[in-house]
């Protein structure tokens, strides 16, 4: 798509990864700091363990935890120095999916599970429009995407993306799926857009509480070391569209500083201003992941330059074109009338 393609992709890749930062940005703090849903206060980490003061809340918390372990993370220039954080990563966010589903297993067992549902209830006004608003979350989840090609450019095989690609499928898949299952049977519908926030709910004795804060701490602490790896995308293609005369981004340490620091200093000052992590989920799904992951890749086949396509990859393609824009048109239209009517 020449040109204008190149940039628009650009543009829906730094939009996409920077949605992504402020997302984790405001998990941290609904852990450490809790969050309000409705009515109800929940109190995060810091709150139960210190007390309400200035330095246990939100905009400080945060502060904190961007300075000494987000920014340090974030100031490697390359993104093979992040392959141990990373898979600390994954190890962090396999302690939370094992710990909740042990919590649900067992409250299964002692009969305090919610009833499950194999169906949505359509009794209530406006639900059927409200489950278009779940896909932009899909979405957002499988958006990933964007750190293949900084990733497949460090790999001594390039050719090893694609089974790299397939596992990190499976273990998404995988963590997606327990999390979503295990979290309704724990919390039902009085479940939040952050899950992690359920999790000050008192428990009966000291060890209920500590299992309470290893799952939200892990999954804080799983966030804050993916954090970089977006950030790397981010940074690499916010300097490829402004700087594309200058030397590489790596060897120009004046410019990587500033334009490390100014980023992560925009995502925490929208961080604290947004409320909820399900304001971030629909833009970011509806839009420009919308058109990363079913818009543009439907429009390379459409297009077929090199004549490669074949016929039934095409009936595909115009399908996928058509579910992304209308679903994308009903989620972003079902947000509005929700956020006019509150």
């Amino acid at each position: 798509f020449g040109p204008v393609g190149s940039v628009a992709l650009q543009i829906c890749v730094m939009i996409t990864s920077f949605g992504c930062l402020i997302i984790y940005l405001i998990i941290i703090g609904d852990v450490l700091t809790g969050t309000k849903s409705g009515d109800t206060i929940h109190t995060g980490i810091l709150q139960e363990w210190f007390g309400f003061y200035w330095w246990t809340s939100r905009p400080f918390a945060i502060l904190f935890v961007v300075l000494l372990i987000i920014l340090p993370l974030v100031l490697f220039r390359r993104v093979d120095s992040l392959r141990f954080t990373s898979a600390l990563s994954i190890l962090l966010a396999l302690v939370f999916v094992v710990i909740s589903s042990i919590m649900a297993i067992e409250a299964l067992v002692e009969g305090k599970t919610q009833n499950l549902r194999l169906v949505p209830d359509f009794s209530s006004k406006g639900t059927i429009q409200s489950l278009f608003t779940t896909i932009p979350v899909f979405m957002t989840a499988f958006g990933y995407q964007i750190n293949v090609h900084p990733i497949r450019s460090e790999l001594g095989e390039p050719s090893d993306m694609r089974m790299a690609i397939r596992i990190a499928l499976v273990i998404c898949a995988v963590f997606y799926f327990s999390i979503g299952f295990f979290g309704y049977l724990l919390f039902g519908d009085s479940i939040n857009a952050d899950m992690l926030v359920n999790f000050d709910q008192n428990a009966d004795t000291m060890v209920g509480l500590v299992i309470n804060a290893i799952v939200r701490l892990s999954y804080a602490f799983h966030v804050m070391l993916v954090f970089p790896i977006l950030n790397y995308t981010l940074r690499a293609n916010v300097d490829e569209l402004l700087f594309r005369d200058k030397p590489e981004l790596a060897e120009d340490t004046p410019r990587f500083l500033c334009l490390t620091c100014i980023l992560v200093a925009l995502a925490y000052a929208i961080a604290i201003w947004i409320p909820s992590i399900w304001y971030c989920f629909q833009i970011l799904g509806s839009t420009t992941i919308a058109t990363l992951t079913l818009i543009f890749p439907s429009m390379i086949i459409l297009r077929d330059i090199y004549s490669i396509s074949k016929p039934w990859e095409k009936v595909v393609a115009v399908v996928f074109l058509i579910a992304a824009a209308a679903t994308s048109v009903v989620a972003i239209w079902t947000n509005l009338s929700k956020t006019a009517t509150s």
